[in-house]
């Protein structure tokens, strides 16, 4: 009997393991279903009664884009959350999803590439096609930019080199804060100048908030773990204040003051920036929750409940950030 007893008692923990994993794994399929119905839905609900009108396509452009900015969050996280716990002792870190990242991102930026080939549409057929226009213009050069920089991070990835990731990365992020400002805005350079640095500390916050998670998971509640938290904690903070302070700014370029209540409203752009700033706000929250039980609560690992709240939320986010991108424009940029 006392035999019998303990392998029960495993087999139940086993069982309950089991169907942990299970209902985490739905979880997840099911966040990701809503993340990605965000972009493809969103252009209809956001341009309802606006009397503007986007593109043809503009719900799979806008997926594509979601998909490139989570497959640059991904690497990105796991670079900040490498060097925090390299300073920590003797703790593994859990199996890289760089790879993955980069192959998910290669495909997006190369559906991206034959939308520019098309001429900015959708292509339905090889013929409409032109991949020569893709060396002759600047969107062109810069998505064949982004394809190249996802295909070399992916052969870092393979090859177990990480360091070497931060290079294509950060080509990725220099080629998206051109291709958000084209030449014929006013100060172009200004609004790369603020996307580089909203989208670099936006990766850093909600990649590096994922990474954590999952490092934590693999540690299971050994020593390091509240030091690793707090650690990037302390950096999450700064990201916050930056993505904060580069997004007014940034949407003060596309609307004067005196406008943002009505276009909030009256403009599919501001509807979606609206949705992304109460999700944004919503994430803030978590992260302050998240912060005082890191300091003050017994055990400092209960944490983990709002960020894991919080990381969910920051997907939303980065769906949103995609329907964003593919959405006209209110106004002309005023600086």
């Amino acid at each position: 009997m006392t035999l019998i007893r303990p392998a029960a008692e495993a087999s139940d923990a086993g069982g309950r393991g089991r169907r942990a994993a299970l209902v985490r794994a739905v979880a997840v399929l099911l966040l990701v279903a809503l993340a990605a119905l965000v972009p493809l839905l969103g252009p209809s609900a956001a341009l309802h009664g606006t009397g503007e009108a986007a593109a043809p396509g503009t719900g799979g452009t806008a997926l594509l884009r979601a998909v490139l900015f989570a497959a640059l969050c991904v690497p990105v996280g796991e670079l900040l959350v490498l060097r925090l716990a390299r300073r920590l002792p003797g703790a593994p870190a859990p199996r890289s999803w760089s790879l993955w990242a980069a192959a998910a991102g290669f495909l997006a930026a190369l559906g991206l590439a034959l939308v520019v080939a098309c001429g900015d549409l959708v292509p339905h057929s090889p013929a409409q096609i032109d991949l020569g226009s893709l060396y002759r213009t600047r969107d062109g050069s810069l998505a064949l930019l982004e394809v190249d920089a996802f295909l070399v991070a992916g052969l870092c990835a393979l090859a177990r080199r990480p360091a070497l990731e931060v290079w294509p990365l950060a080509a990725v992020i220099v080629a998206e804060a051109l291709r958000a400002h084209p030449g014929t805005e006013n100060s172009p350079s200004a609004g790369s100048a603020l996307t580089l640095v909203h989208l670099t500390c936006a990766a850093l916050w909600a990649g590096g908030l994922l990474h954590t998670l999952r490092t934590l998971r693999h540690w299971r509640g050994t020593g390091p773990a509240a030091a690793l938290l707090g650690s990037y904690a302390r950096v999450a903070a700064v990201a916050l204040a930056a993505v904060t302070a580069t997004g007014v700014l940034s949407a003060l370029r596309r609307m004067p003051p005196d406008t943002v209540p009505q276009q909030l409203t009256s403009t599919a752009y501001g509807r979606a920036l609206l949705a992304k700033v109460v999700l944004v706000a919503g994430v803030a929250l978590l992260a302050l929750w998240a912060r005082i039980r890191l300091r003050r609560a017994p055990d400092p690992l209960s944490a983990c409940a709002p960020a894991r709240a919080e990381v969910n939320l920051l997907g939303l986010v980065v769906a949103v950030s995609g329907l964003l991108t593919a959405l006209p424009l209110p106004l002309p940029m005023r600086w």
